[in-house]
């Protein structure tokens, strides 16, 4: 068969594939590419009158709106001890949820706990904030009114009470976030031949020693990705658990207000959508820096665990 009849059936058999893709391309292009021009509105003073490309240069002064405020040092530390609290435990829940779900061996059981385990985050932050503000509502709240009351303890105003909310943040986020996690590990797990788990059987492994010596190295390199993936998203924040979880109360910035949260703020006040996108940059900037830094230091350790 000469190379132009292989180049053809190659085509024939691998053209179906490209075409499912398709609508995801196209996706891709329009989401992440077209607006991808906007990242010159970082570096103008927009006019609306002149049009984007019109307007006039301003270098880095949208840049400076960030760091010259007062709460700068607030603010960014919140978003990195934030993520790295996220990630660290977000990760640990996750490996344990889909650790104990593969020991579930009735299927029904099994895939009840996975849709339970799931549907926090498949729910709107809107319907999370209020299902928090049940809890921790001063007046009307369950905590203060049944838990708190049933131990003869105070009621605490939740909203006001800011040394409470870096537990709070930490505990929804994790309650909303495992869900998905732990379906990439479960599916990781799944995976694995149970050939080695009936050898270590034979060998007198208890179940921990089946889980420490077989199933957490099986599962590095899946580990290993998504920390990569997080680490990459360690300057933004999630905004709807900032934002809408504590019902952006002021009282509360000093330990709840992201950059996310604050650009919102001023983009609202001020509608200076300079500064906007000059907080996307940076952040996309940072992202893509500490994920070539992080993809750099497995590769060093370990290059078959790397992303590239």
């Amino acid at each position: 068969m000469s190379k132009t009849k292989k180049h053809r059936v190659r085509w024939k058999q691998v053209l179906p594939i490209y075409l499912l893709a398709l609508p995801g391309i196209i996706y891709m292009i329009c989401n992440n590419y077209f607006p991808m021009f906007g990242i010159v509105i970082a570096f103008k003073k927009l006019n609306f009158g002149k049009g984007i490309f019109a307007s006039d240069w301003c270098g880095l002064q949208n840049f400076e709106f960030l760091f010259q405020s007062s709460t700068a040092f607030n603010i960014i530390r919140n978003t990195i001890l934030y993520n790295v609290v996220f990630i660290l435990l977000g990760n640990i829940v996750a490996i344990a949820c889909a650790v104990f779900l593969n020991e579930v061996r009735n299927k029904v059981a099994s895939r009840l706990y996975q849709s339970l385990i799931l549907l926090p985050y498949l729910m709107s932050w809107v319907v999370v904030s209020y299902l928090g503000y049940a809890f921790l509502s001063a007046d009307t709240g369950m905590i203060n009114n049944s838990i708190l009351k049933m131990f003869g303890l105070d009621p605490v105003n939740w909203y006001n009470t800011p040394k409470y909310w870096p537990f709070i943040l930490t505990f929804v986020n994790l309650w909303k976030g495992t869900g998905y996690s732990m379906i990439i590990y479960f599916s990781s797990i799944v995976g694995i031949s149970s050939d080695y788990y009936e050898a270590a059987r034979i060998d007198g492994a208890t179940k921990w020693q089946q889980i420490k010596n077989i199933t957490l190295p099986l599962l590095k390199p899946t580990m290993i990705t998504l920390l990569i993936l997080s680490v990459g998203r360690i300057f933004n924040s999630d905004f709807g658990l900032f934002y809408q979880m504590t019902r952006n109360t002021g009282t509360l910035y000093d330990v709840t207000q992201t950059i996310d949260v604050y650009v919102y703020n001023a983009l609202m006040k001020r509608s200076d959508y300079g500064m906007s996108s000059a907080a996307s940059v940076f952040q996309s900037v940072v992202g893509f820096a500490m994920v070539m830094i992080t993809n750099a230091v497995v590769r060093k350790k370990s290059s078959e665990n790397a992303l590239f």
